[in-house]
């Protein structure tokens, strides 16, 4: 089940489910939260996805909000990483919502309707409970003209949804906290 944004914002006061936010976001539309780019990489290098290790393309940081950068122009077939100013703190153990039965919580990515009428592509994933940190998502430029971008922009609207049932365990995984990159080989978890 979706869970309301006013809701959210009540949950966030005790389970500080969302940092930096924006101060539109204290009275949302809808039922999701607008997250903002904070920062832009561009692929580098070669990636590897095997049974047991991985390691993610090398990746250079070509603009930084806290830097002062203020955009970046996406040119057609163009495609980018970039990590979001928000940090996201999903407990990995059950919440309870409204006195009722306590439940998980895990986050849904959308991407922002201006971005599909501009011919770019954002490519998010679920998040699962227990993650932790900021989101990274991928921009592609899918149309016929060149996109500016501006950082500090909303680009994405998340939806927390509630966890029917018991999982085996919360997300543990070696994205926390928001790395973009792996920085080399390594073990999956």
């Amino acid at each position: 089940m979706i869970i309301s944004t006013k809701k959210i914002l009540e949950l966030n006061e005790k389970y500080k489910l969302l940092e930096n936010l924006d101060a539109r976001e204290a009275n949302p539309e809808g039922v999701g939260i607008d997250i903002r780019v904070g920062e832009v990489y561009r692929i580098t290098g070669e990636g590897f996805l095997g049974a047991v290790d991985r390691k993610s393309s090398d990746i250079e940081k070509i603009a930084d909000i806290k830097n002062g950068d203020k955009e970046i122009v996406l040119k057609p077939q163009e495609y980018i990483l970039v990590k979001t100013m928000e940090k996201v703190n999903l407990p990995g153990e059950k919440i309870s919502i409204d006195g009722g039965e306590p439940t998980y919580l895990m986050l849904d990515v959308h991407p922002r309707s201006t971005l599909q009428r501009c011919g770019v592509y954002l490519m998010a994933t679920k998040t699962d409970p227990g993650y932790f940190g900021e989101l990274t998502f991928a921009l592609a430029n899918l149309g016929p003209k060149s996109f500016r971008l501006e950082l500090g922009a909303r680009i994405a609207n998340i939806v927390f949804v509630q966890v029917l049932g018991d999982i085996f365990r919360a997300y543990e995984g070696q994205w926390k906290g928001g790395r973009v990159a792996t920085g080399g080989k390594e073990k999956q978890v």
